[in-house]
């Protein structure tokens, strides 16, 4: 998995965007690895662009629920957008729609963050 980050405004909003599967292993380990430098670099907005995950399993979920815990704990604010119907459908099963905050699309996400 080649895991793709993009920052605005100098790291103001950084935006992820895993590909493939996150279903433990290296890319589970990369979006994390990712993700906390970006927060340990000062970052507080994240948006999380799901668009290109075929498949997340429990440890993809538990890898997001992690990252939304580091941020929140600082006051930061995670977005998650672009999700197919089938990740989509284990968010809603797992009621973790109602944890974290999901935009239709990645404007949407930004432009929220920009707020």
């Amino acid at each position: 998995m080649a895991t793709k980050v993009t920052t605005i405004n100098n790291l103001d909003i950084a935006i992820i965007e895993p590909k493939g599967s996150i279903i433990g292993g290296g890319e589970t380990d990369e979006l994390k690895t990712k993700a906390r430098d970006l927060f340990e670099q000062g970052n507080r907005k994240l948006v999380i662009d799901l668009g290109g995950v075929t498949y997340i399993n429990s440890t993809g979920i538990g890898a997001l629920v992690g990252i939304y815990t580091m941020y929140s704990k600082d006051k930061g604010k995670i977005k998650l957008t672009g999700m197919n119907t089938s990740v989509q459908n284990i968010f809603v099963i797992t009621k973790l729609t109602s944890v974290f905050d999901v935009a239709d699309t990645r404007d949407e996400a930004v432009k929220s963050l920009q707020s």
